[in-house]
């Protein structure tokens, strides 16, 4: 009983302090500093309907106009690691979906896609061929995986400098190609 008399006298010592204020030197109080946040008077004025649209009118006039991507630089827009990380992504997805879909079809359609059937179809192809196939494939899996590299150093807010994107992007095409050999000769 006396424990649970000590419990309750406690709470309700703890519960009769406000915590702001425990937490805050009184000298800081005192000095006025508010905790409520200040009252703001809005009004506003009855308009026409044609009223309203001048208004409109004249805050579109003061928006900036966005530029055309004909006024940049051709390898800026078309030629950097930004577009051609998303064509990656793009070809991988499809091609995957793609045979995946085909897989699934394929009893249904009548199609040989079983690894027995690919495998003796790919043995029977020439040499230059199979490695420009590998080359094909290769490419896009090495450049996607280098170039989202890149993208989670910008996420980390690293390499912004010009110097440092354009560099960075002959690095990535020169690896990628690189990669994408090894892969051919070593797969």
């Amino acid at each position: 009983m006396i424990a649970q008399r000590v419990g309750v006298a406690a709470l309700r010592q703890g519960a009769a302090r406000p915590f702001f204020a425990q937490n805050i030197p009184k000298v800081a109080l005192a000095a006025g500093i508010s905790t409520s946040t200040p009252a703001r008077s809005t009004g506003s004025t009855k308009l026409s309907p044609e009223e309203g649209r001048q208004i409109l009118v004249n805050q579109r006039l003061n928006r900036p106009v966005s530029p055309h991507l004909g006024i940049y630089k051709l390898e800026q827009t078309w030629f950097g690691s930004s577009a051609w990380n998303r064509i990656t992504g793009s070809t991988l997805s499809a091609t995957l979906y793609g045979f995946s879909l085909a897989y699934l079809a394929a009893p249904v359609l009548g199609l040989h896609l079983e690894s027995l059937s690919i495998a003796s179809f790919v043995a029977g192809l020439p040499l230059a061929v199979k490695g420009g196939i590998k080359f094909t494939l290769g490419f896009p899996f090495v450049y996607h995986s280098i170039s989202g590299f890149k993208h989670l150093l910008y996420d980390a807010g690293k390499g912004f400098a010009k110097t440092t994107i354009v560099q960075a992007d002959k690095y990535i095409w020169a690896a990628s190609v690189l990669g994408a050999i090894g892969l051919v000769a070593f797969l």
